[in-house]
């Protein structure tokens, strides 16, 4: 029987799946692709015809789980004609809700901030697929900084490079003392007390005065 788009398109996301799954359970460095293949009834060549090796089962999930974040961020920012410092605040805390609702995302983020073995073999095949990531929310971060720059809601002597560069760091590190169980704060109410802070330091005085 011919196999359609469809159909290839299932198969990649169940060894995706099944791949995450043993990734969890075991650890990077122990799952092989039969184990991959047997818990979906695949033969290990199925794998093989989908994915090379291990690295690129990683880079795969980091590219799907991040176009998936990115449509709620895109439908977030649709909504809104322009960005307020709030709105930036909220824009980041989606991820939270992605967290909340879909239980593969926080499986997912688990592994990769938490339980991955990170390795320069492993990071330099991967890291088209990271710094593609990484650049997507720099990016968005940048432009809306800018955006509140240009309305004169930002300081003209701020460097929005540096601080959207500060502000993703910032939450990186939240986002993994999360998941490693160091954070002892509500991880929204530390994102929003760490982002107002800075916000605070660069805001114009005619914004100061606003709020």
């Amino acid at each position: 029987m011919r196999r359609t788009k469809a159909d290839a398109e299932q198969t990649r996301q169940d060894i995706l799946a099944s791949a995450m799954d043993i990734f969890c359970e075991k650890g990077y460095s122990k799952t092989t692709f039969d184990e991959i293949a047997k818990r979906i009834n695949l033969t290990k060549g199925a794998v093989y015809w989908n994915f090379r090796n291990k690295p690129d089962i990683v880079a795969a999930l980091i590219n799907d789980f991040a176009e998936k974040h990115l449509v709620l961020i895109r439908n977030f920012m649709e909504a809104r004609n322009e960005l307020e410092f709030t709105d930036i605040i909220d824009m980041e805390l989606l991820i939270n809700k992605h967290i909340r609702e879909d239980e593969k995302f926080s499986k997912f983020l688990f592994f990769i901030t938490s339980q991955m073995e990170w390795s320069e073999s492993i990071i330099s095949k991967v890291r088209p697929s990271i710094e593609k990531t990484q650049n997507i929310g720099r990016s968005l971060m940048y432009e809306s900084l800018l955006g509140l720059q240009k309305r004169g809601k930002i300081r003209d002597d701020v460097d929005v490079v540096m601080i959207a560069e500060l502000l993703r760091m910032m939450y990186s590190g939240l986002l993994e003392g999360y998941f490693s169980k160091r954070l002892t704060y509500d991880f929204d109410d530390a994102v929003r007390t760490g982002f107002n802070l800075i916000f605070n330091s660069i805001k114009t005085e005619s914004e100061k005065d606003e709020d």
